[in-house]
């Protein structure tokens, strides 16, 4: 694709433009220096460490993408400019501070989760374009402080929520289950009318037509209003692309993950209720823990992904993707699951499974058996995450719920192995493809996009045999892996979601926590704990490290500031066991005070 075709987008209007270069303290400068032909952005956000700057002319280019979206912006909704200009580590109270929402527009956007909110719309409690409107405001300022969007289309949002409440006012009743529900849907994620892209700059087109679950979530009445950002190649943990970095809103020098980290923080920030993400190394659990939230990513192919990427990723020829759904409850993950499926996408789509949603509420004929992971074998997870696995050990080993659960220490069979693997597997191609792609405008290759191809970059273009050596090593894990699981007799795991709180910037290095259920394909939720890291906090007296890896996460706690960031646990089931996944979260909903 040409960079000609990238620009002009229709939908965002974009005007001709240059980029500035950042002060010191990782901002914009309020005013045009002419002589570079560089201007200062309309709309400043907050960037306290900017992304790597490529060549004069795809500066341009990425200036007028800039400006295009900061046009849009009514200057009403601009956050004073010294308060860009000098952020608080934590930013997350600022939108219900700042002065720009209304006490109507504040409860709308905090006081309900997406099964609430469609309840109160439903109700005629809040109209569609109330609702909408709240949400709209809301993800803007959220954006300034963490860099979560890219694209915003208020505009398109009232004009969709207005033809709702009309709906509503002639029939009196909803349109469908999701009736005005605001939904944030992840950057590379079809909608029609706006643009997509892979994180990088030559990749991005503007879409005529919704992505297959876009589409089933219209017909529903959910309300599209932003898309969000991700990371450079779609491949990491840091969600930093040509439209800057996104940021953690409890501490802002803290990765918000990737690569849905974009949704991540505008859910954390309150500027959605729900939202759409996608994960073949934890790109939807890791920056759900990173940011506090909700996440779920079930088992391959049981809902609908067609439409969301233009062309074909060689890494899914052995390591699957799901989509799945990021949010501020368990409710709302069981809600957006039952929702999608009873659209019975499996029969217009024979990719999919068909995979009937069972009752979450289902009684259990006996305890539930859970595998406690202390450590993988490979990287023993840093302070907080510890303290956060000793909450939820002693939580669960109550003698009061004896009759609910079991636990007992699991142990990790081959998580190095499977690391090795997996990083492998991505980049049959060893990476050329997309480098080649994100170097062809003039962008630079960032940090961990160098980082995650590294591996594989050796081998370049593999053949079809090679491919085929993989699929069967990753077969004989998968067979292996199971048979451990059965051999430790448990229904379930909870452990780790990743090897620490949210990273510093350009650190997330190690994903094994999650990468390894892409590898054997199995579901994993995410869940808030009342654990966040703190200053101060050490490794054990004799802590050893397992792997040259171990040391280096080690040092990384070592050398960071973490404060304030919270920790979420990764609990996971068998592939095809989303179900029974759910049920189980069911019962632990009220032991470890979920919500």
């Amino acid at each position: 694709m040409s960079v000609a075709s990238c620009l002009p987008l229709p939908h965002v209007g974009v005007k001709a433009g240059h980029l500035t270069p950042k002060d010191t303290d990782g901002t914009y400068p309020s005013k045009i220096d002419i002589s570079s032909g560089v201007p200062a952005r309309k709309l400043p956000v907050v960037q306290p460490k900017s992304v790597p700057r490529g060549t004069a002319s795809f500066e341009v280019m990425r200036a007028s993408l800039l400006d295009a979206f900061d046009s849009k912006v009514p200057l009403d909704y601009h956050l004073p400019r010294e308060l860009i200009e000098n952020p608080p580590t934590d930013v997350s109270g600022i939108p219900a501070s700042c002065g720009i929402l209304s006490r109507d527009e504040i409860e709308i956007t905090e006081s309900y989760d997406a099964v609430a909110l469609v309840a109160a719309l439903a109700e005629q409690k809040y109209t569609a374009v109330a609702v909408t409107t709240a949400f709209c405001k809301r993800a803007i300022i959220a954006h300034q402080l963490t860099c979560c969007l890219t694209s915003w289309f208020m505009d398109e949002a009232i004009a969709q929520a207005k033809e709702l409440d009309e709906y509503m006012a002639q029939n009196g009743k909803p349109i469908g289950p999701l009736h005005g529900l605001p939904i944030s849907i992840k950057e590379h994620i079809a909608i029609r009318g706006t643009s997509s892209s892979h994180g990088y700059f030559g990749g991005m087109a503007l879409d005529d037509m919704d992505s297959e679950m876009v589409a089933i979530l219209r017909s529903q009445g959910a309300v599209f209003y932003c898309k969000t950002n991700q990371p450079q190649s779609i491949m990491h943990l840091e969600s930093d692309s040509h439209w800057g970095r996104t940021l953690n809103p409890f501490n802002i020098h803290l990765s918000s993950g990737g690569s849905t980290g974009g949704e991540a923080a505008l859910i954390a920030m309150k500027g959605s209720v729900i939202g759409v993400g996608t994960d073949i190394g934890g790109s939807i659990r890791g920056p759900s823990a990173f940011c506090g939230i909700y996440g779920f990513k079930p088992t391959s192919n049981i809902l609908p992904m067609r439409g969301f990427s233009r062309g074909t990723f060689p890494g899914e020829l052995n390591v699957l993707a799901a989509t799945g759904p990021m949010g501020r409850s368990l409710r709302d993950m069981d809600f957006f699951m039952r929702s999608i499926l009873s659209a019975k996408p499996h029969l217009t789509n024979p990719e999919l499974i068909p995979y009937p949603w069972s009752s979450i509420e289902a009684p259990l004929v006996r305890p539930l058996r859970i595998g406690i992971i202390n450590n993988d074998g490979f990287i023993v997870p840093q302070p907080p995450v510890k303290r956060a696995l000793s909450w939820a050990k002693a939580l669960l080993s109550d003698p009061k719920y004896g009759d609910l659960v079991e636990i007992k220490n699991l142990k990790v069979l081959g998580a190095a192995e499977a690391w090795d693997k997996v990083r492998l597997m991505y980049w049959p191609d060893g990476g050329q493809l997309t480098t080649d792609a994100i170097t062809s405008t003039g962008e630079p290759v960032h940090p961990l996009t160098r980082s995650i191809c590294q591996t594989a970059e050796p081998l370049g273009m593999q053949n079809a045999g090679s491919i085929s050596v993989m699929r069967d090593q990753r077969d004989n894990f998968r067979h292996a892996f199971a048979k451990s699981w059965t051999d430790q007799d448990v229904d379930i795991v909870i452990g780790p979601a990743f090897v620490g709180p949210a990273s510093a910037h350009d650190t997330a290095f190690y994903w094994t926590y999650t990468s390894l259920y892409n590898l054997v394909d199995y579901p994993g939720a995410v869940v808030p704990t009342p654990i966040k890291a703190e200053l101060g906090e050490s490794y054990d007296s004799n802590y050893v490290p397992l792997s040259d890896a171990c040391q280096h996460v080690k040092e990384l706690w070592e050398t960071g500031n973490f404060e304030g960031a919270p920790i979420n646990l990764q609990i996971v089931a068998r592939r095809y066991h989303d179900s029974e996944l759910f049920r189980a979260l069911n019962v632990l909903k009220d032991i470890l005070n979920l919500a």
